[in-house]
């Protein structure tokens, strides 16, 4: 192996340190210590997840061939796995196979003389033997009907089988048992397979299908073919588009119902189950789409556990309240907002789908607790998702075909895809707008291929432009034909409540919602220039009396801070509050003939005065009105980005340095040494390593040191030293042709090469 690692090309060796980056931890010193390291279980294990049913199928029969023996190995040639597999599979593919073995150094040697990993063998997803060995097991539909035949006995011994392991001892497997005991009825059926007198083992498939798993067949050496449900490009993005209008609407939705009233965090940190149900009962949204919708709005940092401001008075510490990057979200345009939510999404290291799942407890999972926390939950996700984006586009394929795909590219993985995970994943991808109608999006493919960019353009293509106008009714409703551009937006949600939304919205106006657009600042001139602007229908005249009627009572009675003020021009109207029950509700008390005071807050003399049927307005010191609705709690935004768990791969770039530093170690562990000097048999002193590197330095002699670094990694090189002086050393790398600075008290040993 060694001598085999050290005749492979610089690329090579870069290419296996980036399909398997633990070998490169720490530094190996050497092609020896490199070649040890890629025959280790623990690294050959992790080499082998990406590898598929063809790669086992080389594999296996390399180890029945012997060419993983310890005690005989006997090296294959070329010719002969290609004359076991080839026919099955086509040279092409079986090259292919093993080139891919050959990049991660699990096969290595020459094409006469083919050899493998001794540990490759236990990564096999299957007993040994089954890719090997002729077919005697049922088929899938075969299992089914076995299955939909057994008794309440026989189908518990199998599910626990199923959940535990594939083997169970027992004495009803010895020959003479009754054939109507379980064991003997199952093993009739082939739903078990007899191993000794005491022992049986649940088949592959059958376990598979047990655990609701993608059936894999370790003969099938083609990956299966989907069957593909042909759609135009066009009605897949405009389903997702009206998927993403709802997304945003809901995602504001609950920033604003959170805002108002920040979520109690439960002891374990997550959002209960009694605060769902309120916001579900607020905003009128599915349960469980209120749990998706905060994972995403908390990965995205839109949502965040903390103390808010202002903090709710009920001796709760932390609160689910919108962080003040929310308001900066809710003003951009909507496919940047839709742009940080799939990213989110995609990105987040959580399975919202478990939400309501029992856990080892039997307690229901919570909606950002920490038990949705799974480190393969980005993997799995982008793997569905990239398989299904493999395909043209406008082309669906169902859930159980794209399990079986991804059971056969990632036998290892199989149970990760299971139906239910599968279903599940692509159902919240439905959710967010990467894909639609069984097919991914042209904006979910651009932001799975890692252009944001790309993917904002497109989604802006797909939804429907916004609109400038809306259409006012008789009934006092208004009808919004589309999604409004963001200003009218504002002023139609603030003189208007939505009555019922969709791709058309429908908003109701009201007493209420004219008298809390003219406390928000707006005259009636104001509200009249309005709808006549942007109206494509006559308005009504029942609109211009019910703003007239309003405007003209509003403001009559203003009420200010002393704590509370409340004051009016009118003597005798100032009069019939102070005579009615909420004067003394407030304990209001006359100060003159137009003026009364109050101990209670502005906001709280408000809301008593319009529930007595007045119709007071806030002012500031100077007189004039002022908005005086609540704008929600928030929680101060954290500084950077989202940590990132998961390591940086290191580039090729580096890689090739390592490479390069790996080569000269070799090259100084293979040169022949003339004089060199020691004190002790390990290490120089720091006279005697100064005379020999000055004399290497001047008559311009390589020679090879051993270095320690400040990590305390031990590696040897070659260098050609240049000066000599401060405690350091400046020599030359002959490899990089770069200047290289070494600690002269890091210098172990010095040596003169010949």
């Amino acid at each position: 192996m060694t001598d085999w690692l050290a005749g492979l090309e610089d690329e090579a060796l870069v290419r296996l340190l980036q399909l398997r980056p633990d070998l490169a931890v720490p530094l190996p010193a050497s092609m020896a210590v490199l070649a040890a390291r890629t025959e280790q279980r623990a690294s050959v294990l992790r080499a082998t997840d990406e590898l598929d049913t063809l790669d086992f199928a080389v594999i296996e029969t390399l180890v029945v061939q012997g060419a993983a023996d310890l005690r005989d190995p006997k090296p294959v040639p070329r010719t002969a796995l290609t004359k076991l597999l080839g026919d099955r599979v086509g040279k092409a593919a079986l090259d292919a196979a093993v080139a891919t073995l050959r990049a991660r150094a699990l096969v290595w040697g020459s094409d006469k003389a083919l050899r493998l990993t001794t540990a490759a063998q236990e990564a096999l997803p299957w007993p040994l033997g089954s890719t090997t060995e002729l077919p005697d097991a049922l088929t899938e539909p075969e299992i089914n009907t076995a299955l939909a035949e057994l008794n309440p006995p026989e189908r518990g011994l199998l599910d626990k089988l199923a959940a535990t392991g594939p083997r169970g001892r027992t004495r009803d497997a010895a020959p003479g048992t009754p054939e109507d005991r379980p064991v003997q009825r199952l093993l009739a059926r082939r739903l078990l397979h007899w191993i000794d007198d005491e022992t049986v083992e649940l088949p592959l498939s059958v376990g598979q299908v047990l655990r609701d798993e993608p059936v894999t067949d370790p003969h099938a050496l083609t990956p299966p073919q989907p069957e593909l449900r042909k759609q135009t490009s066009s009605d897949v993005n405009a389903a997702a588009a009206g998927e993403v209008g709802e997304l945003l609407r809901h995602s504001a939705s609950v920033l604003d119902v959170l805002g108002q009233a920040p979520a109690p965090a439960l002891r374990s940190g997550g959002l209960g189950v009694r605060e769902i149900r309120r916001v579900v009962k607020q905003t009128g949204i599915d349960e469980t789409r209120i749990g998706l919708i905060a994972e995403v709005l908390a990965a995205a940092r839109l949502l965040d556990k903390g103390s808010p401001e202002p903090l709710p008075d009920d001796g709760t510490e932390d609160f689910w309240a919108p962080t003040t990057t929310a308001d900066a979200w809710l003003a951009v345009v909507p496919p940047r907002r839709w742009v940080v939510l799939a990213q989110a999404w995609l990105d987040l290291d959580r399975f919202p789908w478990m939400i309501g799942l029992r856990d080892a407890n039997d307690k229901p999972l919570a909606a950002l607790s920490a038990e949705l926390r799974n480190v393969h939950a980005v993997r799995d996700r982008r793997a569905i998702l990239s398989l299904l984006a493999e395909y043209p586009s406008g082309n669906a394929v169902s859930a159980a075909d794209l399990g079986r795909a991804l059971a056969w590219r990632q036998p290892r993985w199989r149970r990760h895809y299971r139906l239910e995970s599968v279903e599940r994943t692509l159902s919240e991808a439905e959710a967010l707008g990467l894909v639609a109608r069984g097919a991914v999006t042209s904006a979910g493919r651009a932001l799975l291929h890692g252009r944001p960019e790309d993917a904002e353009s497109e989604m802006a293509a797909a939804l429907p432009a916004p609109v400038d106008h809306v259409l006012v009714q008789a009934d006092l409703t208004i009808i919004a034909p589309g999604p409004l551009v963001p200003e009218l937006q504002d002023r139609i949600s603030m003189v208007a409540d939505i009555e019922s939304a969709g791709a058309a919205t429908v908003y109701r106006l009201s007493e209420t919602s004219v008298r809390r657009a003219l406390d928000g600042g707006a005259t009636a001139a104001e509200l009249h220039n309005l709808f006549a602007a942007h109206s494509r229908t006559p308005v009504p005249q029942a609109l211009t009396y019910l703003i007239d009627d309003v405007a003209r009572r509003h403001g009559r009675l203003r009420a200010g801070m002393a704590q509370s003020f409340v004051r009016s021009e009118d003597p005798a109207l100032l009069a019939e509050v102070l005579a009615a029950p909420v004067a003394g509700q407030l304990a209001l008390r006359a100060v003159a003939p137009t003026v009364a005071i109050s101990q209670a807050s502005l906001n709280e003399v408000l809301e008593q005065l319009r529930a007595a049927g007045f119709s007071p307005a806030g002012e500031d010191s100077s007189g004039a009105i002022v908005d005086l609705r609540p704008r929600g709690a928030r929680i101060p935004a954290r500084n950077g980005q989202k940590p990132n768990w998961r390591p940086n791969p290191p580039s090729p770039e580096q890689l090739q340095a390592l490479v390069s530093e790996l080569r000269a170690g070799e090259r100084a562990a293979q040169s022949r040494s003339g004089q060199t000097v020691r004190s002790d048999g390990s290490r120089t002193t720091t006279a005697a390593t100064l005379n020999l590197l000055q004399l290497a330095a001047r008559t311009r002699r390589p020679v090879h040191i051993g270095y320690v670094d400040a990590s305390g990694i031990a590696t040897q090189r070659i260098v050609e030293p240049l000066k000599v002086g401060g405690g350091q050393l400046d020599a030359l790398d002959p490899v990089t042709g770069a200047i290289r600075h070494f600690t002269l008290h890091r210098i172990a040993s010095v040596a003169l090469i010949e």
